[in-house]
């Protein structure tokens, strides 16, 4: 399995003039944005006939965090990250408005890495689009506001990087966004590894499991 053949399947997935939306899910530092982010630029190089390179669009799930202030409020800083930190609900909107594809154009929010929150209206999905790709820690959780989420999914593919490079990456990140290295590891083996652990019971889900060497093979941090 390459870069190449997983491009090839997720255009496989776009037929006749309906949009098509992929997910990608994974643990914590498993090579998601990664992931998507190559698969969207190999597939924007090489559009389907009669289309630009707008044909396919980003669309991450961790523009659905909540801000800061709400998770004070709910007393869930410490747990950032978990499933119940995102606006589920809202996300399952978006994806469904997505697939229902009336709009010329739809906005989602991003989230800016340096500042830790969601910045809303960031991100425009142009009718144009025939293929969204997403990702995101929870796409095959069946709980709650979850569920609604596998349903607006034509394919949701898993990332299975080796756990102690998952663990590398994800210490780099923290440690890049501000975190010393203690505050760092720390992290990563409480409330990550939380959270992988039940992304982990989501992997029988997947309509594909991308294995550790492809997501090496596409580097990472």
């Amino acid at each position: 399995m390459t870069l190449d053949d997983l491009a090839a399947r997720a255009r496989d997935l776009v037929t006749g003039r309906e949009r098509a939306l992929l997910g990608i899910t994974g643990g914590p530092g498993a090579g998601k944005s990664t992931l998507a982010e190559h698969l969207v630029a190999a597939l924007r190089q090489a559009p389907p006939p009669g289309h630009a390179a707008d044909w396919v669009a980003y669309v991450p799930m961790d523009g659905f965090h909540l801000a800061d202030v709400e998770l004070d409020r709910l007393g869930r800083r410490g747990s950032k990250g978990a499933p119940d930190t995102f606006d589920a609900a809202g996300y399952a909107a978006l994806l469904r408005r997505l697939r229902d594809d009336e709009d010329e154009v739809v906005y989602a929010p991003a989230f800016e890495r340096d500042l830790e929150q969601p910045i809303a209206g960031s991100i425009p999905v142009f009718r144009a689009a025939r293929l969204v790709v997403t990702e995101g820690n929870y796409l095959l959780l069946d709980d709650g506001d979850w569920k609604r989420v596998r349903d607006c999914l034509d394919e949701v593919w898993y990332c299975a990087l080796d756990a102690g490079e998952r663990l590398r990456r994800l210490i780099t990140r923290h440690e890049r966004f501000g975190k010393d290295h203690d505050a760092a590891v720390a992290w990563v083996m409480g409330t990550d590894q939380r959270n992988a652990d039940l992304v982990a019971t989501t992997r029988d889900r997947a309509d594909l499991v991308v294995p550790d060497e492809v997501l090496r093979s596409i580097g990472g941090p």
